[in-house]
């Protein structure tokens, strides 16, 4: 008998700069089709994924870029950034059969629809794929937070952070070959060693509310659904 997933219901964090793959902005081709199989892997086991975007490949509040701006100013670009994501995320997904909804936080009804809680946990009980852009509509909140907020918002089992690195290490794993992976880490302990699991607010957020993370890399083949499958891969943080 197969094993089942861990989560039935996970809130997939995924950055702006996890789409340029190797390039140095933007949205690289083959990288969103990668991610959206990893994902496809997932909906077809019955797992019902939200996903929260970032904007970093086009443009980020703090950025160099926005050095100057009004700091409201640029984070409402970046907010329109995780848009344009979001959009090419949901074409990519209807290339190989998955059905998505996006929902943003600013009013933008051409493009998307408006976030409305109810709907977006409809979907998933549909088991259609819901995209949630522009952030939390809120300067100086990160998507990280909006992670945190659309999780606990949706009642997600778990928040799931894809990056680049394969989980939490002890050291920058670039700089320091020699640094260790965590296979679990306490929310008290990735604040007080500062490990750049997100940011403080989206990681306050989830300790206080008692909603676990995980952190792992999206480029790993088939390390999505490990996670799903609650097998060790990543680094997963709890209270």
């Amino acid at each position: 008998m197969s094993k089942s997933p861990k989560y039935r219901r996970i809130l997939l964090k995924l950055s702006g700069e996890a789409l340029m793959g190797e390039d140095s902005y933007g949205i690289n081709r083959a990288t969103i089709q990668a991610i959206v199989k990893q994902i496809k892997t997932v909906v077809d086991m019955n797992v019902q994924v939200a996903v929260v975007i970032g904007g970093g490949n086009i443009f980020r509040g703090v950025a160099p870029a926005a050095e100057g701006m009004d700091r409201a100013t640029a984070d409402y670009m970046g907010m329109l950034a995780t848009v344009m994501n979001a959009l090419a995320l949901q074409d990519a997904m209807r290339h190989i059969g998955l059905v998505s909804r996006v929902q943003s936080a600013l009013n933008i009804e051409q493009v998307a629809e408006p976030y409305i809680r109810g709907k977006a946990i409809r979907y998933l009980e549909e088991g259609r794929v819901v995209i949630f852009g522009a952030g939390t509509g809120n300067p100086f909140f990160t998507t990280d937070t909006a992670a945190a907020l659309r999780g606990l918002e949706i009642n997600a089992d778990i928040v799931m952070k894809a990056t680049k690195v394969d989980g939490i290490y002890t050291d920058d794993p670039k700089t320091h070959p020699d640094a260790m992976r965590y296979s679990n880490i306490s929310f008290d302990e990735a604040i007080n060693k500062n490990l750049k699991v997100m940011d403080a607010t989206a990681l306050t957020l989830c300790r206080d509310q008692k909603m676990p993370i995980s952190v792992f890399s999206i480029f790993k083949e088939g390390a999505l659904m490990r996670v799903v499958m609650g097998e060790d891969e990543g680094t997963f943080v709890h209270i």
